[in-house]
């Protein structure tokens, strides 16, 4: 178990580094105001949660949410101050505050776990532990492709130490693999919902981020999502600037044969969407 254990940690240290070089953005408008890789006429600072924080832009409008769908869970995840920057699960923070727009508050533990594909895994789950659908937690693993299911790891233990625990194991035993190859690949990206997931299993690695907010042009259907990302190493989950589009960010329309994000590239069939 032990032999186990090290090799799907290696794959899982694999699991978000750095892709190959991006273009950077051309795009200076001198009439908007940026600040850190973002349009500051589209964030409200004081804003606590994702939907307070960031504006929809102009003749753009949020859909509605039921109190217990994922799409309400999401826009109402927890900010840090703006000014906060990402911290490692070593207490080291990023500097980079291009990369991203905010920090979401939310903890990830002592360990080097909570990386890109963890993350992403960890909102859903928090989504149903929240709700107490305890039976539909569950995730894949790398080594069987067989899922292991929350019930059944705590075994009628549904305390939030024990609920951690199961997610520092399945932190351990998937990544970017396993999750890319559970969830259902999305046929166009003008299908796209909040929640839905882009990952990249790469060869050797990969990396995922979440949309965490969608807006839409009512005259138009057109769609701008705003995703959040973990990295290497384990660090908060944090919403990404588009540095493609500045006058834009943090939003981004997915459109075209690649989706450039801070750290990452991806492309249309990366899409997917939880069973």
């Amino acid at each position: 178990m032990k032999k186990l254990y090290l090799i799907f940690i290696s794959l899982t240290l694999i699991n978000c580094t750095s892709s190959s070089s991006q273009d950077k953005s051309k795009d200076k408008p001198e009439q908007l105001r940026f600040v850190d890789g973002y349009n500051m006429d589209l964030v409200h600072a004081q804003g606590k949660t994702i939907k307070d924080r960031f504006l929809p832009p102009t003749g753009y409008e949020r859909e509605s949410y039921k109190e217990k769908e994922f799409g309400y869970f999401l826009e109402h995840l927890p900010l840090k101050p703006i000014q906060d920057l990402v911290t490692y699960y070593n207490g080291r923070t990023k500097e980079r505050r291009d990369i991203y727009a905010s920090v979401i508050d939310l903890p990830i533990g002592k360990r080097d776990l909570h990386q890109c594909a963890d993350a992403v895994m960890r909102l859903r789950a928090d989504y149903l532990y929240q709700n107490k659908r305890y039976d539909e937690i569950h995730f894949d693993l790398l080594s069987d492709g067989k899922p292991k299911y929350y019930k059944q790891f705590v075994n009628g233990d549904y305390s939030y130490p024990k609920y951690w625990k199961y997610l520092e194991y399945i932190f351990s035993y998937a990544n970017t693999a396993s999750l890319h190859d559970e969830l259902t690949t999305i046929k166009s990206l003008e299908d796209v919902h909040i929640g839905d997931t882009f990952v990249q299993k790469g060869n050797p690695i990969g990396h995922a981020i979440i949309v965490v907010d969608m807006v839409v042009n009512p005259e138009n259907g057109q769609k701008l999502v705003l995703m959040a990302q973990s990295y290497m190493p384990a660090q908060e989950l944090q919403i990404i600037n588009n540095p493609i589009n500045k006058s834009l960010s943090p939003w981004y329309v997915l459109s075209g044969e690649v989706i450039r994000t801070p750290e990452w590239k991806f492309y249309p069939e990366n899409l997917k969407t939880w069973n």
